[in-house]
């Protein structure tokens, strides 16, 4: 065989494998980290996001049909003693923690569902490679999988409910007298938490190199806590900040005031809640700094 035929050969195949490189590229591209610009949207639904959480934490337990179908869980005397009198804003939340969290997680679950869709929509458009028709099938093929991550990631944030609830026991949390309440707490962490970075990158589970990717991508992000983008960081500040959160609302419980606000598991889900809005906040400031250091204009 002559040098020439090899040089010849020696050009062809390194396109050949760049081409395999560009496919694998556009199948999996959304595992990807590449450069992109914030859409306005991004700030305003930041915003209207963390509103939702407010409404869903402060006035959603305050549904009249609650107060109908109520009964109070503490003596009416607790809840307007002299000494220490509790605000009227309180009463309805504190009335049955029970209804409140109920109220709460059926909330979450709805805003949770709508924030991570959002989110899948922004992750996917960061990282749409190639031809115009090419980002079109791309489009089309991540949207059909949407009922199938939805059903994955219900299911995965249940299991991490029970996890979670394994976990609030070990630290201490009433094993049988508030068994309810406890699993609710964790149910509310859980979807805090888990379902969101489940329903925008995947379910870590599976043999698969696609599947083992996800996996690596998790351990990244909630073991090294290293994002490195912008959807990265609204998954994981927030996550960080609902469980610090929840962890710095068990303080008051231990306060001997006696008082109906400092009932389980009521302090600890509110906190969460606050270290979500907090983190979500930071992760939108954090985003909007390094737009800006980097020199790329928001669009």
């Amino acid at each position: 065989m002559s040098s020439s035929t090899l040089r010849s050969r020696s050009r062809v195949e390194p396109s050949k494998s760049t081409t395999n490189q560009d496919n694998i590229g556009s199948n999996d591209s959304y595992l990807i980290p590449a450069p992109y610009t914030l859409p306005v949207s991004y700030f305003s639904v930041v915003g209207v996001h963390t509103t939702l959480w407010a409404f869903t934490a402060l006035y959603l337990p305050r549904s009249t049909f609650l107060t109908d179908i109520t009964t109070p869980e503490w003596d009416e005397s607790q809840l307007s003693s002299r000494d220490r009198p509790q605000h009227p804003f309180l009463e309805a939340l504190t009335r049955s923690p029970t209804s409140t969290l109920v109220c709460i997680c059926a909330g979450a679950l709805l805003l949770q569902g709508w924030w991570a869709g959002w989110l899948r929509d922004l992750w996917l458009e960061m990282n749409l490679r190639g031809t115009e028709d090419e980002r079109r099938v791309q489009r089309a093929s991540y949207r059909n999988k949407k009922v199938t991550a939805f059903r994955e990631s219900l299911v995965l944030t249940l299991a991490a409910s029970i996890a979670i609830h394994i976990i609030l026991i070990a630290f201490g949390a009433p094993i049988t007298s508030y068994i309810l309440k406890t699993y609710l707490l964790a149910l509310l962490l859980a979807i805090m938490t888990v379902y969101a970075p489940a329903y925008v990158i995947g379910v870590p589970l599976g043999s698969s190199n696609l599947s083992v990717v996800k996996r690596w991508t998790w351990l990244r992000l909630f073991v090294e806590l290293s994002p490195r983008t912008p959807v990265e960081r609204a998954l994981v500040y927030p996550a960080v900040g609902t469980v610090v959160g929840c962890w710095l609302g068990i303080i008051p419980i231990a306060l001997d005031w006696d008082r109906p606000w400092q009932a389980w598991p009521l302090t600890p889900a509110f906190a969460a809640i606050g270290g979500y809005i907090i983190s979500s906040l930071s992760a939108l400031t954090v985003n909007a700094l390094v737009q800006l250091g980097s020199g790329n204009n928001i669009a």
